[in-house]
């Protein structure tokens, strides 16, 4: 028989509150009548992340500086999901099309994740695109610099095996992607 059970919130703020992110402080009581404060929340909007594949087998990718581990690195297409998006998957087409010029092709969610289940609120949604092909300029935001880089798969996979993939819910996409294709060797 289980001892676990799901914290009571006794009370709850929010000690941030803006369109990026809004941060919960709560006070929870657990069943023993431990006190748990603050426990902070954090509360993002839905994300999604696309593994884009082109007719000849390149992944379509995005090099931009990333502030909170100070590097350019590169990463899949990937952004929030907006209220005027009509599906996750409109959302992850928007933000391909946008960051990259790239679109049309066949796209499969793969997986959700939650980016940290201790505390974060929101999911990330995955999804594999395949014979996407560049049919437009990227646009980018006034806050964004991002250079669209396309590699071939297998240099991709050999990017993620020597840990140069550092976005772990893009690893993981890329993971979810590579067995939808059958092309996960975990033997190699």
């Amino acid at each position: 028989m289980s001892h676990i059970s799901k914290w009571k919130i006794t009370e709850s703020e929010y000690v941030v509150n803006d369109r990026w992110i809004k941060v919960r402080a709560d006070r929870c009581e657990l069943d023993n009548g431990v006190i748990i404060e603050p426990y902070y929340v954090l509360q993002y909007p839905t994300w999604v992340n696309t593994f884009a594949l082109t007719p000849d087998e390149e992944v379509v990718l995005v090099r931009q500086y990333r502030h909170g581990i100070g590097r350019i690195v590169l990463e899949l297409p990937s952004g929030t999901v907006e209220q005027s998006d009509d599906s996750i998957e409109k959302a992850a087409r928007r933000e391909l099309m946008e960051e990259t010029g790239y679109g049309g092709g066949a796209f499969m969610e793969t997986g959700c994740l939650s980016p940290n289940t201790a505390n974060h609120l929101n999911l990330v949604h995955c999804f594999l695109a395949k014979d996407v092909e560049l049919i437009a300029k990227p646009q980018e935001d006034d806050y964004e610099q991002i250079e669209t880089v396309v590699k071939p798969l297998p240099e991709v996979i050999e990017m993620v095996r020597t840990n140069k993939f550092h976005q772990a819910l893009h690893t993981s996409a890329v993971f979810w992607a590579l067995d939808k294709l059958n092309r996960l060797d975990i033997h190699a």
